[in-house]
């Protein structure tokens, strides 16, 4: 029964998006914003359109889905580097400067959690909005 107890404890103190359920959701999320994007996307030294991009990493995720438990794997093993040559990925947006694919896929993924954070702090335990 502790060990139950203590389980139970624990994965109630994973921070957000540290739980695999919630994975899934996640990376879709990352999927279609780089989709509509509109940023352009380098890999292996050549341009790509911001569908080409998305097309590639579902390509990727759905062949390597067993390594990315966690969002953050998903970012760390399959979608910075390319797999056969190891370089990595760069995406460069209109307004900003040419950076790490990966870089970028943290900052989207942490605006994520912050905004369903922020969803989730004006809702009660049922589920319902509180009003005050």
């Amino acid at each position: 029964m502790r060990v139950i107890v203590a389980f139970a404890l624990l994965v109630c103190l994973l921070p957000p998006g540290a739980r695999a359920d919630e994975a899934p959701a996640e990376i879709e999320y990352l999927l279609s914003t780089i989709g509509s994007s509109n940023c352009t996307f380098i890999r292996n030294g050549k341009q790509h359109d911001a569908q080409d991009a998305e097309a590639h990493l579902r390509m990727k995720y759905r062949r390597g889905k067993r390594y990315a438990p966690t969002s953050e794997k998903f970012i760390e093993r399959l979608a910075s580097s390319s797999s056969l040559s190891n370089k990595p990925y760069y995406i460069e947006c209109e307004s900003e400067e040419k950076m790490a694919f990966g870089q970028w896929l943290m900052q989207q993924l942490n605006e994520y959690r912050a905004s369903s954070d922020d969803d989730d702090e004006g809702r009660n335990s049922s589920g319902t909005a509180n009003h005050l």
